[in-house]
Order: structure tokens, then sequence, then C-alpha cells
């Protein structure tokens, strides 16, 4: 990116420019294994929502859209950690009241789907 030396005002200094900005966030996956070379798995899993979102009518308040966005997110977090999301979305609204409204971290951390109570409840 340093040897480039794209024309003033162009969509190529645009990115450029941009790259350079982001250079820590885009080499994070050389730092930390943990962290995939690229989002196309996100991507699309939440395309379906970002094409849709327009014709759901509960989306059309900020907490309709706050709320949608939290199903969305446990619904592809337990598909990524290989839990049915029904069979999950039904054991954590199960116990998620019994933890009160502000539960503490870790024990909002055992409804996740990764975790081992959940992962032998479900299995």
């Amino acid at each position: 990116m340093d040897m480039l030396r794209p024309q003033s005002g162009s969509k190529l200094e645009e990115a450029v420019t941009y790259a350079k900005n982001q250079k820590a966030a885009l080499c994070a996956f050389l730092e930390h294994g943990e962290v995939d070379i690229s989002n196309n798995l996100t991507e699309n899993a939440i395309r379906p929502f970002v094409l849709g979102r327009k014709n759901w009518l509960f989306c059309d308040t900020p907490k309709g859209a706050e709320s949608s966005a939290t199903v969305y997110t446990l619904v592809e977090t337990a598909k990524a950690n290989g839990v049915k999301p029904y069979e999950y979305l039904v054991w954590a609204l199960t116990y998620l009241p019994s933890f009160g409204k502000t539960p503490p971290a870790e024990k909002a951390e055992t409804l996740q789907p990764w975790h081992p109570a959940m992962q032998a409840s479900l299995h």
C-alpha cells in the first residue's frame, strides 16, 4: 500500500487511504489465529435479514430493531455452534427468567450455546 501513488481524488486513492487507516484491523488475523481472514460467513448469515428488513413491521422502531437483532444474533450464534436454533431458544428462554432482570455475566455465560451446561442439556 505504501508504494501505491493513486491519482488524487480517485476511488483508488480512497481505497488505499481506507486500507492504510484500517491496517491494524485488517491484519488482526495474522496475530490472532482464531480470527478468520474474512467475514464471508457472517455476511452470508445476515444477508436474508438485510434483504428482508423493509418487510418486517416490527422493525419500525429502535426497540423493535434491537429486539430483532438480538433474536438474529441468538439464532446465528446457535447455528455457528452446531446447535439447532429452535431447541436453543426454547432452552435459553426457559432458564433466562430465573436469572432476574440483569443477571451477572457469569450467569448469562451459562446460557451461551457453547457453554457445557447448555451442550449437555441439548445433546
